[in-house]
């Protein structure tokens, strides 16, 4: 059987395979792939055309389907199995690269060389601080995703705020430290690359 090449935003479609395995929203998507992106760098609107992009094409390939259920806001939509007939492609940046092509479109299927740290020992603080942003952005997922759920129980059974509203607000206090800790450790990435 030919395969097709299906190109996908590797960020995006970690976040389907490890917090998104079943249902979702886009408002779920979207507000989690805006918290991977570096802070400033976006209009939460382009991400959210961005994302419901992506959905489409997802469903249009046959590995996303829309919830029986039709819904003007909120809509849920399903992961099901990938297709066999595709052959995917993950791929970085391509949010960014969907904004930044549009000025530059000469350097489209160009390789940008990265920045070569100029010792082993740059790139072992390198490289621990990929895992340690990683590991952050994961934490701040999972603390992003419990005030959601936490606001959505409100919203559906209204007498349990006054007994979960003290969680509510040490989740979302934690959320902020998060952010801000992955905002530190992009920062210090930054500077380490430019040096």
């Amino acid at each position: 059987m030919k395969q097709d090449l299906f190109e996908f935003d590797r960020q995006l479609h970690s976040l389907l395979c490890d917090h998104f395995s079943g249902e979702f929203t886009t408002h779920q998507l979207r507000d989690a792939y805006a918290a991977l992106l570096p802070p400033s760098s976006f209009r939460l609107a382009d991400v959210r055309v961005y994302v419901y992009e992506q959905i489409r094409r997802l469903i249009r390939a046959g590995w996303v389907e829309m919830a029986v259920q039709r819904q003007k806001r909120g809509q849920v939509f399903r992961m099901l199995e990938m297709p066999q007939r595709l052959q995917l492609v993950l791929v970085d940046g391509n949010f960014s690269m969907t904004v930044d092509s549009v000025e530059a479109p000469a350097d489209e299927g160009r390789e940008i060389p990265c920045s070569v740290p100029s010792s082993k020992e740059g790139q072992d603080d390198q490289a621990r601080l990929q895992v340690m942003l990683k590991e952050t952005r994961l934490d701040l997922l999972s603390s992003l995703g419990e005030t959601e759920r936490y606001k959505q129980l409100f919203e559906e059974i209204p007498h349990l705020k006054g007994r979960f509203e003290g969680v509510y607000l040490e989740v979302r206090d934690r959320s902020s430290k998060l952010l801000g800790h992955v905002r530190a450790i992009e920062n210090t990435l930054k500077a380490i690359s430019a040096t």
